[in-house]
């Protein structure tokens, strides 16, 4: 006759955790991570593409900020300078802090420039900054 041993009938019972295979996990993913990492901070020149996304609906007198080429400044069809773009953007929104902004830039303006504008208009109060894109041909 064969007797079936368990762990009942065992006067030694194993308690102990085997962490090796998670430990072996652990180390993979780190090792994954610290080859990732640097790769994703790699600066690598792009040309941004179309979006495909439906137009949003605009307000019935919307304010256009345009940034051409030449780093002047388009309030509407109003030209303006960058240091007085906070007290003009209130003009043209009656100090609305919630009223959207649609910011044109050309493709070839900088990004530092294109930073420098979001800031002003950020330091004036106005978070609701639309940017304006082409719309993809399909």
């Amino acid at each position: 006759m064969i007797r079936m041993r368990h762990a009942d009938n065992d006067s030694k019972e194993m308690c102990d955790i085997n962490v090796t295979p998670f430990i072996d996990v652990v180390l993979v993913l780190l090792i994954i991570f610290m080859i990732t990492a640097p790769l994703t901070t790699v600066k690598i020149p792009v040309t941004l593409p179309y979006s495909s996304s439906k137009n949003m609906k605009q307000p019935n007198h919307p304010v256009y900020l345009t940034l051409k080429t030449d780093h002047t400044l388009t309030l509407n069809d109003k030209t303006i300078s960058l240091k007085d773009i906070n007290s003009t953007i209130n003009i043209a929104t009656n100090g609305n802090k919630e009223e959207h902004i649609f910011l044109y830039a050309d493709t070839k303006i900088d990004y530092g420039s294109f930073i420098m504008v979001m800031d002003q208009l950020r330091a004036a109060g106005y978070h609701k900054i639309s940017l304006v894109n082409l719309q993809n041909k399909q």
